[in-house]
């Protein structure tokens, strides 16, 4: 069994593919602004999903949306067959969510930091001794346990934030370009942590700002401009460019050309 938890279904039982993750025609408006506009693609069990683009694109606003945090301006988001809104309560305890800014208390040990996100979940007896155990070793921090969070590197605070929010065990995580601004050999190392979650089956749907990273991926969604340009995997995106960076910028000038003569006609 999978350190994560009970394994749930991700198919009919007949063959058919049921997805994990449902965002149908989803949009959300602050005031004028709409900062994501009709975005609907699936994420099957047990796969990571990349949401890639530029900034301002809309993948914070579009996680936060798939995490419960707030509430759609139209459209709804299915997850494991649960409406995100109607039922928000049951579906946040299958959602793990560490946002850009994740909540570490700097002057708080390693280990602190995990037992009170432990007395939050309401985890204790000998069930919070196994899991600390667990998520110290499982993201290489064991040796770190008492060192403050205020004195981590920036891998290790990262990596600190997905042992806290692992400690629930939940079936999906959701991550806002966790390694942003994290060296290269932490980046690895934090996504050799993931593609071991995934090879566990836990679903996972992550944005970055790094397309070696969204190499790493199963699908990948592009965002510009607060729509979702296309979903595939990422050797069919840049199938016909030498990199996916030459094929995210070629699909982006594509649009911006769009949206330039659709504006001068108008």
């Amino acid at each position: 069994m999978s350190v994560y938890g009970d394994e749930r279904m991700g198919s009919s039982g007949h063959g058919e593919q049921i997805p994990f993750i449902k965002v149908d025609n989803v949009s959300m408006s602050f005031g004028q602004r709409e900062a994501v506009r009709q975005v609907s693609f699936m994420v099957g069990k047990g796969t990571i999903f990349g949401l890639v683009g530029s900034d301002g694109a809309g993948k914070s606003t579009l996680l936060r949306m798939v995490a419960t945090m707030i509430k759609p301006s139209s459209g709804c988001i299915f997850i494991d067959g649960l409406d995100v809104v109607r039922e928000k309560r049951r579906v946040k305890s299958l959602i793990g969510y560490m946002p850009q800014r994740f909540g570490l208390y700097q002057d708080l040990t390693v280990e602190e930091n995990i037992d009170f996100f432990m007395d939050i979940f309401g985890i204790f007896g000998a069930e919070r001794k196994k899991r600390k155990a667990r998520y110290l070793a499982f993201s290489n921090l064991l040796p770190f346990a008492s060192r403050l969070a205020g004195n981590l590197s920036g891998g290790m605070k990262q990596k600190l934030g997905l042992a806290c929010v692992l400690i629930h065990e939940p079936h999906i995580l959701i991550l806002d370009e966790p390694t942003n601004g994290v060296d290269p050999v932490s980046r690895k190392e934090f996504w050799d942590i993931l593609t071991q979650m995934r090879h566990d089956g836990m679903t996972i749907l992550v944005s970055t700002s790094y397309l070696d990273e969204g190499e790493k991926c199963d699908h990948l969604g592009m965002m510009h401009q607060s729509q979702l340009l296309d979903t595939a995997t990422p050797a069919e995106i840049r199938s016909h460019f030498s990199s996916l960076e030459e094929a995210m910028i070629s699909r982006i000038q594509e649009v911006d050309k769009e949206l330039l003569h659709d504006n001068f006609k108008l």
